[in-house]
């Protein structure tokens, strides 16, 4: 049994680990199109990451998620992931996955599957060429479904994480599960989440997934399922596609009391609730000289400290977001 149990009960078995702030995509939900990144020094050293990871995962994590940004764009990305997969090889570690934006992704997917990456979430909201470069300010989808494709060649099962948006692919968000499932890839679709200061106000933008459901009812027969994949998404199988479906919905349908994870910024900061601030300073430890026994009681400190639920909440339009940090900081 994992060491990591929070206050409540919970077992912490998930780390999810950003490797960088830096994305080529300017999302426009997730960061502003001038966004200023972190300089070098403030990131995380490789050997910093790894010492980090072998901390957690002898504390307990069995589940480690690479993220940023987008990681792909980390210089050495696979010296650093060939390494950590040696707690695969080991048996501490029972998955070694990563969340991509895939633009990247054509060009590593041999190498992942390699390592013993078996599968790989895509952050994917359009199939429209139009639409992807007005969401992610940049014209990359041709690049987005050449990483898919190179990836499923590879033998590695695909997520495709949407986040769902009232005025940019509300109305596709039926034709691009389908195409999910016609390709065997589970989709989940993502509130959008009030994370960080952007240039567009998320009260218009905000689509509840529980009008999403309703309206997929009409059309599809959605049968719940126990599927759980590690992370928050209540998942239901689309009975005329057989595909899988999950929805992770922060601010309709809080998922806290099954919360098993905790998060790891490219600075070393742990945050053990996505939408709360109070975090542990790794980076501080690490550099001043902290024992490995002094790491384990600061991550036994921060299981302490886990709160029951998060603050979530869209609030009134043009109101200052939840949480000051964006995602790409926080990992997405």
């Amino acid at each position: 049994m994992s060491a990591l149990i929070d206050p409540f009960g919970r077992c912490i078995t998930y780390l999810r680990l950003s490797v960088t702030d830096r994305c080529d995509l300017r999302c426009v939900y997730c960061m502003s199109e001038r966004m200023r990144f972190l300089p070098k020094a403030e990131i995380l050293s490789f050997e910093e990451i790894d010492r980090l990871c072998a901390a957690f995962i002898r504390s307990g994590v069995r589940k480690l998620r690479l993220t940023g940004g987008e990681p792909l764009l980390r210089r050495d990305f696979m010296h650093l992931a060939g390494a950590l997969s040696h707690h695969l090889r080991t048996g501490a570690l029972d998955e070694l996955t990563l969340t991509t934006n895939a633009t990247r992704l054509a060009h590593h997917a041999a190498g992942l599957a390699a390592i013993g990456v078996k599968r790989i979430n895509v952050s994917l909201d359009t199939l429209d060429p139009e639409t992807f470069a007005r969401i992610a300010r940049k014209q990359r989808l041709s690049d987005v479904l050449e990483g898919i494709e190179a990836a499923r060649r590879a033998g590695i099962a695909i997520k495709i994480n949407t986040v769902a948006l009232k005025d940019d692919n509300a109305r596709e968000l039926p034709s691009l599960v389908a195409w999910a499932h016609e390709r065997g890839m589970d989709i989940t679709l993502i509130e959008t989440m009030p994370l960080g200061a952007v240039d567009e106000d998320r009260t218009d933008q905000f689509l509840s997934l529980a009008e999403v459901k309703r309206a997929f009812e009409q059309v599809w027969t959605l049968d719940p399922i126990p599927y759980r994949s590690g992370g928050p998404a209540r998942y239901v199988r689309v009975r005329e596609t057989g595909g899988r479906l999950g929805f992770i919905t922060p601010l309709s349908h809080n998922f806290c009391a099954e919360c098993n994870r905790v998060r790891l910024t490219c600075t070393g900061r742990l945050y053990m609730c996505l939408g709360q601030d109070d975090h542990i300073d790794f980076r501080e430890a690490l550099r001043n000289g902290a024992s490995e026994a002094e790491l384990d009681a600061l991550i036994a400190r921060a299981m302490r400290q886990k709160p029951e639920a998060h603050n979530f909440s869209i609030g009134e339009p043009a109101a200052a977001p939840a949480l000051a940090r964006h995602m790409s900081v926080t990992g997405g």
